[in-house]
């Protein structure tokens, strides 16, 4: 029996090659789209999984209020949280990683390297294939490593006890890790510096929020428990403290400034559902992978559809088998198990197309997503196997009981023709069809008006010709010695012909700041970032002055009590001229000498924060932050200036890594490329969906245009026109079409809404879209029903009146 279908299989599709390779193909691109988004889902929900500690280490997100909350803490914290029993152990470290060379002996290695406390191992326990785990730092000079970095740097030698050097430290290794799956922390070594470096000195400062940390908990019961001690800390040491200074009563100070939350997330769920990016591995983008998972799906149902409307419009060519095989004795599960066994070889050689796709696709898939997704895990085959026969059922049942229906008299006489039973559904079909067209269409469209939108908003600079350098300062202890090294490295550099402005920052354009303190004036307190910056910034980056002046260094006063606030920092102030105030900048009494106009920090996308302006000198620990350094260049010597500058930097700089630079307005790009991606992604799946919706109308209209032939072919002869043939051939897929992008337009507005939320500054979704998106649907939709149609009207009439 198996072996008769698949040989009536192999005939029907020799005879109909291409309605077999439209079913195909429709199905393969569905399959490979769903495929596509598993890969993301199954990686992204598999961070963290392999560790033990998983739902009893939780990381810390402090929520400041006014929708500020950020993946950092404080230090002072510490020496309370060890007296509390709810809390077992804590860490804290370094939301990021050093990218910095390793040496040993000859070899080097440029490498990521994790700061933190010397527990982090009770927290992440790797597998240490080389030391223990227990004592893997006993000081501050020991450095555990990576396995591979170690295999890299010491070859077959044994690491442990060996002596390696980084940023001018000698440090011991102490451990050879490997980490069994993929983790919030994947560093490529592990140092305990962060106790001297940056820990030191903050036992008391209260405003600066500049820490990782994690909590570890008995059990996942405990978190809510930590959770109110850590906010009790907060309440006890800084609430209370800080009511008292600005003399108001602790009932006014909250009901003004309110009072800080903590927010908690378990290293098992951080990856997907942590408010902020608080390890340096980064969190998920959990809204793209739903909107990638939803795409996916409706891109599948549209090609089930397509499919079911291609079979159907098929089937009337083979009603005579169908009413053959019935008058020889073939039930109708008989039937129904025929067309469900093509379904299923279709089906087989849809996914095997699919993978092939996502095999050669994987690369750029990759790329865009900044991962490295491989095919592959039992996890990912069993998925596989459930789409299979979703699809199966979904796409092979209806008709396969629609064909098995047939009257077995009426198409033995040639007559195909079938009662209006299951018409409803078949057009419902081609609505859905309509519906996620005109959703992507108008979705593409939108996400485009919002992309285009960022990429010419003003962002309050010019950073046209303007180059940042990524500045490895040496370290010492004294930050005068730092700063006057890097005053050094100004002075050379602007001596190279087309240089026109030399600065230096702690902050990144583009990137952000790494550092925020509180500053208190009156009764108000201001959260802002800590914008360090040399003498001529500004002016550099043409950032205009709202009120006041700029930081010189024509006032001496400038490098020891002179800052700078800009506009926002103004209006949290309450001040409409803040000029010559002396404000509490984290216990320093600071003059702001002038209101910087707002800027974009972080890049379009962000709402503008508050920010503190002061130089080097001023606030000195910042200096241990200076390492971008800024260098205008005259437009009709960049390349000239730029070889200059490279030659000077690994010669006389920076002599063991390579020298690299990024423009400014690069810089600024890439802060929302991650949405420039999305655009292109939604340009894609649009082009996807087109084309499949328009097999699916093809095939549909052909199978209607097929019923009606006898009936055209009878009022030609009467003698109808074309045209009058051609409006009422194509009236009711306008209507379709209409009755579609109807029922699309409620989601597309809310969900497109939804997805605009992302933006601090933001389109409106207007009615523009909406009609472009009808327009566009609609033109496409006459296009293929009136060819279809056309070509109905020009056969021969005799054809099909020669049986009557």
């Amino acid at each position: 029996m198996l072996k008769n279908w698949l040989k009536i299989f192999l005939y029907n599709a020799k005879n109909n090659k291409f309605f077999t390779a439209l079913n195909t193909l429709g199905l393969s691109i569905g399959i490979a789209a769903l495929i596509f988004a598993i890969l993301y889902w199954n990686d992204e929900h598999s961070y963290n999984q392999w560790n033990p500690e998983k739902d009893t280490v939780f990381t810390v997100a402090t929520d400041l209020g006014n929708d500020l909350v950020w993946p950092y803490s404080v230090y002072p914290l510490a020496k309370y949280m060890k007296d509390e029993p709810s809390i077992q152990e804590f860490c804290y470290f370094n939301n990021w990683y050093y990218y910095e060379l390793v040496h040993y002996g000859e070899k080097k290695q440029q490498i990521n390297i994790l700061d933190t406390q010397k527990n982090f191992f009770d927290f992440c326990p790797f597998e240490f294939v080389k030391g223990d785990i227990n004592t893997a730092f006993p000081d501050e000079n020991s450095i555990v490593l990576e396995e591979k970095i170690a295999q890299s740097l010491f070859g077959k030698e044994d690491p442990i006890g060996k002596e390696v050097l980084y940023s001018k430290r000698k440090m011991i290794v102490r451990g050879v890790y490997k980490i069994p799956g993929k983790s919030s922390f994947e560093p490529d070594a592990v140092t305990n510096l962060l106790e001297k470096a940056r820990l030191k000195g903050n036992e008391d400062s209260w405003g600066n929020f500049n820490f990782g940390l994690m909590l570890k908990t008995k059990s996942p019961e405990d978190a809510d428990k930590a959770r109110k001690a850590v906010e009790n800390i907060y309440f006890e040491y800084r609430t209370k403290p800080y009511a008292k200074e600005e003399g108001l009563s602790l009932e006014e100070y909250i009901e003004k400034n309110g009072t800080i939350k903590i927010q908690l997330t378990s290293l098992a769920n951080s990856r997907l559902y942590s408010p902020v990016e608080d390890t340096p591995e980064g969190k998920a983008n959990y809204q793209l992978m739903l909107i990638m998972l939803g795409l996916s799906i409706l891109i599948l149902v549209l090609s089930v559809v397509n499919y079911v409307n291609l079979a159907t419009a098929n089937a009337i060519k083979r009603a005579k088998e169908v009413g053959v095989r019935k008058i020889l004795g073939a039930t109708k599960k008989n039937i129904i198990r025929q067309f469900i066994f093509e379904t299923v070889i279709i089906t087989i050689m849809a996914i095997v197309l699919a993978l092939v796709i996502v095999e050669l696709s994987l690369p750029y898939y990759n790329e865009f997503l900044h991962k490295s997704l491989v095919i592959s895990s039992g996890q990912f085959y069993l998925q596989l196997i459930v789409i299979f026969f979703v699809v199966v059922i979904m796409a092979g049942m209806l008709p396969a009981i629609y064909v098995s229906n047939f009257n077995t008299l009426k198409v033995l006489r040639g007559n195909f023709g079938r009662s209006k039973n299951g018409v409803w559904l078949r057009n419902g079909m081609l609505v859905l069809q309509f519906a996620i067209a005109a959703f992507f269409i108008v979705g593409s469209y939108i996400v485009h008006q919002q992309v285009d939108y960022m990429s010419n908003k003003d962002l309050g600079l010019k950073g046209d010709q303007v180059i940042e350098i990524y500045y490895r300062r040496p370290y010492y202890d004294d930050p005068a010695i730092m700063f006057n090294n890097y005053t050094v490295v100004k002075q050379e550099l602007s001596k190279i012909n087309g240089v026109q402005a030399v600065a230096a920052t702690a902050f990144s354009l583009g990137g952000g700041a790494g550092s925020s303190s509180g500053f208190i004036y009156k009764d108000q307190r201001i959260q802002a970032k800590n914008m360090a910056a040399d003498f001529g910034f500004l002016e550099m980056m043409q950032i205009k002055i709202a009120k006041g002046r700029a930081l010189s260094d024509k006032f001496s006063s400038d490098t020891i009590n002179g800052m700078m606030i800009n506009e926002t920092a103004m209006k949290l102030m309450r001040e409409k001229d803040p000029i010559g105030k002396t404000i509490d900048w984290n216990g320093e009494q600071l003059r702001v000498v002038g209101v910087v106009k707002d800027f974009h920090l972080e890049g379009p996308q962000n709402e503008i924060p508050p920010m503190s302006f002061f130089h080097f000198k001023t606030i000195d620990w910042m200096t241990y932050n200076l390492d971008k350094i800024y260098v205008k260049i005259s437009a009709d010597e960049m390349g000239s200036a730029l070889e200059d500058i490279e030659k000077f930097w690994v010669s006389k700089v920076d002599t063991e890594y390579p020298f690299s630079y990024e423009f400014i307005d690069k810089q600024y790009k890439r802060s929302y490329q991650e949405y420039t991606n999305q655009k292109n992604l939604f340009s894609l799946l649009n082009g996807v969906v087109i084309l499949i919706a328009l097999f699916g109308l093809f095939a549909l209209a052909s199978y209607s245009i097929q019923r009606k032939m006898k009936d055209i072919a009878i009022r030609k002869t009467l003698g109808a026109e074309t045209k009058v043939l051609l409006k009422e051939l194509s009236i009711q897929y306008i209507l379709f079409c209409v009755a579609g992008f109807i029922l699309a337009t409620v989601p597309a507005w809310i969900l497109l809404n939804k997805w605009l939320e992302n933006f601090a500054y933001r389109v409106d979704v207007s009615f523009v879209p909406f009609i472009i998106g009808f327009i566009v649907l609609m033109v496409l939709t006459l296009v293929v029903v009136l060819s279809r149609a056309y070509a109905a009207t020009r056969v021969n009439v005799l054809k099909y009146l020669k049986y009557e």
